[in-house]
């Protein structure tokens, strides 16, 4: 990319910020092709950029009813929190163990990403990411309890292959979605929905 792209008279140091920003952002796009196990609607397997874009949704959704909260943190946080697995791609919920890696494969593959970034940005991006993993702070915590709920209601949402495991919902994620009246409340509905999911329709 030329500094054609750049507005005539920008300072050489701008040039190169706004080289760097395009280039992790082209460098992010592969977040598009990383394929998780849920499906879609339609019956074809989402992606990761997919359900990162639901979850942001949801969280702009619940901006009036969760007061105290930083809403652009939390909305940064949920943004961030799977990028890494445009490097090392997706693990689905019913295959990880608490010793399988995947926790530092994702941090490495988000610090590779992040590397094209000028370093105020790598260094705010790093620090959003294990927050995030580490559930320090309250919007880490929803981030965490809302990224389980939009998974359990794509599993809802999909047209699942025959033999779906329904029942798997019921017992996931339920430390991240215990920590707020909300996300029990929420629960509660995904749980119910799931509990219809499994009989069928009537």
């Amino acid at each position: 990319m030329s500094n054609d792209h750049v507005p005539p008279g920008s300072p050489p140091h701008e040039k190169g910020r706004m080289h760097a920003l395009l280039a992790f952002l082209q460098s992010a796009e592969r977040l598009k092709d990383t394929l998780r196990s849920g499906r879609t609607a339609m019956g074809r397997p989402e992606s990761t950029a997919e359900h990162t874009w639901r979850l942001c949704l949801l969280a702009m959704l619940l901006e009036r009813d969760l007061p105290g909260v930083d809403h652009h943190r939390l909305l940064k946080i949920c943004m961030l929190h799977d990028l890494g697995e445009a490097i090392s791609g997706d693990v689905p919920a019913p295959a990880q163990g608490a010793d399988d890696g995947r926790h530092a494969r994702e941090r490495d593959g988000f610090e590779e990403l992040c590397s094209e970034l000028p370093r105020d940005l790598h260094e705010e991006f790093l620090e959003l990411y294990d927050d995030y993993t580490q559930g320090r702070s309250i919007e880490a915590q929803f981030a965490k309890g809302l990224d389980k709920l939009e998974t359990m209601l794509q599993h809802v949402a999909g047209k699942n292959t025959p033999g779906f495991d329904y029942a798997f919902n019921l017992g996931y994620g339920i430390e991240a979605t215990s920590r707020h009246p909300l996300l029990v409340r929420l629960r509660r509905i995904v749980d119910e929905e799931t509990r219809i999911s499994m009989t069928g329709p009537t």
